[in-house]
């Protein structure tokens, strides 16, 4: 590129010197048709008027114009070219004496018409380009989906590209009142809610789209569903347009830029609308504080580390047992914030010694638990891992940050802490039940709060369902789904954590006194949703991917493993949900306990654990959490509820 740009600007010398030398003649007959100057007038105006334009256009960039990609910057530069450029032509012929053109408005002609001869010839240049582009013989055939704004950035970037790839049947947009608009020539043909009648009546006209395309980041969720549907009845597939600023690379001057269509994420299909999170009261949480985070190596710990990173704590500790996933995050944090005190400490928070010195060392303002094993089939195998890190680790922390004077510590707990069949499960409910008679007691005396935040699955996360189906995809299937009725909660990390900065703001305000079940010892759960069917998640999937279930990849179903159920549950069946004003929390308040006698009966129990006696452990974990029935062959359950 860099030897061809100089003769590049060369020729656009020559062009627009061409162009000047032939304005002239244009222009002096449009002012003056009588007119008529001597002969060899014209070997001097000639080269004067090309060479005035010339002088006048490089300080504007005239010769450095890329005519393809002209726009309003560059039409303004050549209207300032073609005024000065005519300034001083007309200067020229006075300085030399030359004749001059009888007419008083020469002046202003000779800038219009050299003004209309650049900018028409790069016009010219673009509309033949874009033609090229748009109206390609073989291009794929797509139909538009998005924002107009998005749509008209699409529809831009596709009519650079060289190879004409694509070619725009029409649009679907968000609004109503924009149909039968026309957006670069394109009409916009309906809603995205009507893509199913739009999609019917291309068919029937023969003219059914190869390729449906999302445009921008608007439409999510049900409005997304309904339109993977619509091209999913039609056979039609879907794929998503770059982000923006990766469109505008397909707009730059480069031959070899191109767009990149993707297939669209599971994830932005189980995406909800962002609830209104109090932003303020999290800087006002966290701003100026010591902040400690455990398991941050993790899903939902990595994604506090982020987000609690850009609220500016005074000093941020990230702690987990893995030592290439603590790398991992750490790197990452220095890089997207360098200037944060931060502190990676690689350690286990079974290891009570360890963790009082640290505590002791560090003096967290705020803990925030992520730490565990979560696994359900994982912990069925080594239970006594789970009793230790789940139940006794939880105690461990909790109770080193209080005796530091730790303002309040946030649990992540889990659904299959209700009605638990699996040791996962059941760790994580004893765990809650010592974190809520810790926070009964850290209100009657004023020491640390302990907030618990129960939820489901997260999409993505460590050894969740959506990364193991990718990659059973990538080899070719099958996606293997343990039951027909499977059924499972999801909420993408980002909203998740969100949920849980905002419910920690609200259980350390003055807005828990609006909330009587926080002082029995209620805990908060975040508001999920309809639990979706894993077999329908699959299936999704498979479309997602361009393949059909059942013929291109198949789906087989495995049997539940120990430990699992066939749906999970947010509430207890005597915990009845209680909304909030805070839109995506819920409250629930299950019974608690003593904090003292619920200690003692924990350190029993990591006692048997530690001595390597699961029989008796997993007794002692049935007396503390009685609604808890373990069955090492998988759970039965006779009908998930609809």
């Amino acid at each position: 590129m860099a030897r061809t740009a100089p003769r590049r600007i060369v020729l656009n010398c020559l062009l627009d010197a061409v162009l000047a030398a032939l304005a002239l003649p244009a222009a002096l007959w449009l002012a003056a048709p009588l007119a008529a100057p001597p002969g060899l007038w014209w070997l001097l105006a000639l080269p004067l008027a090309s060479a005035s334009l010339l002088l006048a256009g490089w300080p504007l960039g005239l010769p450095r114009q890329y005519w393809r990609f002209a726009g309003l910057p560059d039409g303004l530069a050549v209207a300032g070219a073609s005024g000065l450029g005519a300034l001083a032509f007309w200067a020229a012929l006075l300085s030399t004496g030359a004749w001059l053109p009888p007419h008083p408005g020469f002046f202003l002609m000779h800038a219009l018409v050299l003004a209309a001869a650049l900018g028409g010839a790069r016009a010219l240049t673009r509309v033949a380009a874009q033609r090229r582009a748009v109206a390609p013989q073989n291009g794929t055939e797509v139909l538009v989906a998005g924002a107009a704004d998005a749509a008209d950035l699409f529809i831009r970037a596709a009519a650079q590209e060289r190879q004409g790839r694509y070619r725009v049947l029409g649009i679907l947009t968000q609004r109503s009142r924009q149909a039968g608009r026309r957006i670069q020539g394109h009409p916009i043909l309906g809603t995205v809610e009507e893509a199913d009648t739009v999609l019917e009546r291309l068919r029937v006209e023969g003219r059914l789209p190869t390729l449906l395309v999302l445009a921008g980041a608007e439409v999510q969720g049900p409005a997304l569903e309904m339109l993977l549907d619509a091209a999913d009845h039609h056979g039609v597939p879907v794929k998503r347009a770059p982000q923006p600023t990766l469109l505008g690379a397909a707009n730059r001057p480069d031959e070899a830029a191109r767009m990149e269509l993707r297939p669209v994420a599971i994830e932005e299909l189980l995406d909800r609308p962002q609830v209104p999170l109090d932003r303020e009261g999290m800087a006002r949480l966290v701003q100026g504080r010591r902040v400690l985070v455990t398991g941050a190596g993790g899903t939902i710990g990595g994604e506090l580390a982020r987000q609690v990173a850009a609220l500016g704590p005074s000093s941020l500790t990230l702690l987990d047992h893995g030592e290439y996933v603590l790398y991992e995050i750490d790197l990452e944090l220095r890089e997207r914030h360098p200037e944060l005190p931060r502190r990676a400490v690689l350690a286990d928070v079974r290891d009570a010694a360890r963790i009082r010195r640290l505590m002791e060392d560090v003096r967290p303002e705020l803990v925030f638990h992520a730490a565990a094993l979560k696994h359900v089939p994982m912990v069925e195998a080594d239970p006594l891992e789970g009793l230790l890190t789940n139940a006794q680790g939880t105690r461990i922390v909790a109770d080193a940050a209080r005796a530091v004077g730790c303002r309040a510590m946030v649990f992540i707990s889990t659904d299959k802490a209700v009605n638990p069949t699996s040791v996962m499960g059941a760790s994580k409910r004893l765990a809650e039940m010592y974190c809520q008679a810790l926070d009964l007691d850290g209100q009657r005396e004023g020491a640390m709060r302990c907030i618990t935040v129960r939820f489901g699955n997260v999409l993505g996360s460590t050894g969740s369902v959506v990364p193991l189906f990718r990659r059973q995809l990538e080899r070719g299937g099958p996606l293997t789904v343990t039951h027909p009725d499977m059924r499972r909660y999801f909420m993408t990390v980002r909203e998740a954590v969100g949920l849980v900065l905002q419910a920690a703001v609200v259980g350390t305000s003055e807005k828990a006194a609006d909330l009587p079940e926080l002082r029995q010892g209620g805990i908060f759960v975040l508001d999920m949703g309809q639990a979706v069917k894993i077999v329908d998640l699959a299936r999704r999937m498979i479309r997602l991917a361009g393949l059909r279930p059942d013929e291109d990849v198949e789906i087989r179903f495995t049997g539940l493993r120990p430990g699992e159920k066939l749906y999970e549950e947010l509430f207890h069946g005597q915990e009845p949900p209680r909304a909030t004003p805070y839109p995506g929390l819920l409250m629930a308040t299950p019974r608690t306990g003593d904090s003292a006698l619920v200690g003692r009966a924990m350190d029993e129990m990591a006692a048997l654990a530690q001595g390597g006696n699961a029989r008796l452990a997993l007794a002692q974990l049935g007396r503390l959490v009685p609604e808890f029935t373990h069955d090492q062959a998988p759970a039965r359950q006779a009908e998930a509820p609809r």
